[in-house]
This record gives structure tokens, sequence and C-alpha cells, in this order.
């Protein structure tokens, strides 16, 4: 019989409203009941156990143990060992018989996590015990036999790994018999919302912190985040600003620190990359052209600076090379355009040396590119040659903050 979806979602504690969020729990509902292996794929962090919890819990063995084995997480050298059990005394350590995962799951379920990350050897000993039942101790002669449901997950594309050999094509059949895609977080945006609220209100209340809430614009930029750690990324992310903006309503400003702080840290900076990195390709496309409509401009001010110049005395030395009046080009330009100097003026009077202080031409700078590029601390950063955190950093240190937001208002 299918399950209520309201129902299971509500007890399986699977969060989300999206369309893709409910054909999931729509096949939950369909074959939890039903004893079949199952199949769940997806990629990292995107909840995957939780959805073999919930199966489980809504099967015939729910009242019966589910065992959790992450394939990848034990040495080649024991997992054996580790899923069907040693005898005393059969390798170096083996002091007594001991039980295996699959044993201790008996008559309830075993959710092998990471599957494809079992080795050749073993996935020969997990076919034979899907198929039949069957296993024997490392070490061990005697047949024993064991009732249990396999759940499976990988984060890899099993078929991919069958055709380079390096995972059991009678495996991966038999493990198919249902297969259940849990959809990364960028394919359900819509249930950001209620996951970050369930992820700030849990994490506050565990920590006797206040919670105000983040703002809708601030839950704006993150749906455009790709989010490539997905839902277990998402939940580290709220309980980071949760503590560093303790009691604060998160603002669009918070959270756009917060993710430059996670671009940083995961890509070096290199602007002379040919595509945008970390974005949708869309939004690549869009950031690329800004960057260039900026290049643009900036050299269209650079000519037109250029040009700007009494006709008379030709101060640039801009010789023309063709007979029409309107094409010129420039020909060499004096090394006195480079020096650090505005309208003439060096930018550190005379007068000033001896006494000017390395961090007031640091706020001078900073406050002045700030302007220039209208209070765009990304460009600004790259302008001056620092990181946006470091940026972000300057900005609090020399309390230039306030004056920002008078700008932007």
């Amino acid at each position: 019989m299918k399950l209520d979806l309201q129902r299971l979602q509500k007890q399986s504690g699977i969060i989300g409203t999206s369309e893709k969020i409910i054909e999931v729990l729509g096949m939950i509902a369909q074959v939890a009941p039903v004893d079949i292996s199952v199949l769940i794929t997806g990629e990292s962090g995107t909840g995957k156990e939780v959805m073999a919890r919930a199966i489980h819990k809504h099967s015939k063995r729910s009242n019966s143990l589910m065992v959790t084995v992450n394939c990848g997480a034990i040495p080649e050298g024991i997992i054996e060992s580790e899923l069907f059990g040693h005898k005393k005394g059969s390798f170096t350590g083996a002091s007594d018989n001991r039980k295996g995962y699959f044993e201790e799951a008996n008559k309830g379920t075993i959710f092998l996590d990471e599957i494809g990350e079992a080795p050749l050897e073993t996935q020969v000993k997990l076919l034979r015990v899907l198929e039949t039942g069957e296993y024997m101790r490392v070490g061990e002669s005697k047949v024993r036999y064991t009732d249990v449901r396999v759940l499976a997950a990988t984060n890899k594309n099993l078929i991919e790994l069958v055709k380079k050999n390096q995972f059991r094509q009678d495996l991966y059949y038999r493990l198919k018999t249902v297969i259940v895609h849990v959809p990364p977080l960028r394919d359900r945006v819509e249930d950001i919302n209620p996951l970050v609220e369930r992820f700030a209100l849990e994490f506050t209340r565990s920590n006797e912190i206040s919670y105000r809430g983040f703002m809708p614009n601030a839950i704006r930029i993150m749906k455009q985040y790709n989010w490539p750690g997905n839902i277990r990324e998402l939940k580290n992310f709220v309980e980071r600003i949760m503590v560093f903006e303790k009691g604060e309503r998160i603002t669009v400003d918070m959270v756009n620190r917060e993710l430059n702080d996670v671009l940083s840290d995961s890509v070096p900076d290199n602007y002379h990359l040919p595509i945008a990195v970390n974005s949708s390709s869309q939004q690549a496309e869009i950031d690329i052209i800004l960057r260039q409509l900026f290049l643009l401009r900036q050299d269209t001010e650079l000519i037109r600076n250029l040009l700007a110049i009494d006709k008379d005395k030709n101060v640039l030395g801009i010789k023309p090379i063709v007979s029409n009046e309107n094409v010129q080009i420039i020909s060499s330009i004096p090394d006195s355009t480079m020096e650090v100097t505005e309208d003439g003026q060096p930018l550190i009077r005379d007068d000033a040396i001896g006494e000017i202080r390395m961090k007031y031409l640091e706020k001078e700078a900073i406050t002045r590119t700030l302007r220039y590029f209208n209070n765009n601390r990304r460009k600004t950063a790259r302008s001056l040659g620092v990181s946006e955190r470091t940026l972000y950093r300057k900005i609090e240190d020399y309390n230039l903050e306030p004056k920002i937001k008078r700008n932007n208002g």
C-alpha cells in the first residue's frame, strides 16, 4: 500500500516542497514497503543516507536494526572482516571471533554507502550474499546465512566504472532493482529557504543563540550560488554565519561576505582565466560580458584623456601618420605620464613626508577606490591587488562601513 507523502515526509525529516523532492518522496513511498534492494544515487552531500533511513523506517523491517557501512572509509585489507566477520586467529590481531555487519543486520537493513569504493574482490562476496544470503567469516569454512535488505548509495557513475572494469557488472544489475536519484541542491533552489530555517533553528536552539532570521534578499543571493557541497555545505554555511553574526538578522552583505570567503578559499585568484568559475553557464557569460565592457570603458577613457590635449602644444607628442584629419595614432607617450600625480601634483605632498603613516595611505587608497568603483567591493579588491576577504577586513579596521552605506543610499 502506498504511503501518505505528508506523513512520510514529516516522519522522515525530509525537507522541501520542490517538484524534484516530491518525486523522490513518491518513489520512496512506493519502494519502502516492498522487500527489494534499492540503489540511491546523487552527488555528495545531497542526503542519500536520509533517504535510506526513510526507506528503512517505512519498511516491514522497521522494528529491526539498520546498519550503515561506509565502504570508502574502511581499508581494503579489513573490509571483508568488517562486513562478514572473522574467526579467532585468522589474522594478526584477531584475538576473538567477531560478527560482521551482515550478521548484525540480520532481519533488518544494511546500508552500503559509497558502494563504488568497494574492492573488486569484496564485490564478488557482496553479490553472493545479495543473491543467496550466504557468506563466510574470514578464516572460516562454515557457510552462514543472513536475512537482510540491502540499500546502497553512490555519488559515482557506476556504469562508467563498469566500463573501466572497476565495478562488477553483475553486482550493478543486482543492486539497481530500483534506483532513487536524489537531486542536487541547485536543481531544487526553492527548498533552500525551508532548509535554512530548519538548520538555523536547530543550531541556535542547541547553542542558545538568538535568531532573527534571514532577509529575503539574502536568501535570494543564496539561491544564485551553485552549492557544490549541496545540503551538507548549506548546513555548514548556515551554522558558520550564525556564529559570526550572533543575534543579527542576516543581510545580503553578510551572505556575500561569507560566500566570497568560500570562493576565495576554494578557487585561486586568477583574473586572466578565459571563463568564470563557480557559477552557472548563464551567469558566467554575463560576468564575462560585464568585465569586457568594463575594460572597454577603461580603454575608451584612456584614449579620450590622451586625445584631450592642446592641439597647438601637442603635449603628448601624438603624431598623425595618415592624411585623414579624423584619424590619429599614438606614436609615443612620455614617461612623465606614469608619475604618481593628480592634476599635475604629487599625491603625497613634500611637506607631509616624515609625518604621514602607511595606514593613512592605505585608508585613503581604499576609500577612493571604493568611490571610483561605486562601492563595488569585488572590483575594488581586484584594482588594489588584494583578496576580497582582506578588503572586508580593512573596511572594518578603518571603520569605512558607515560611509559606504551612506554612499549606496
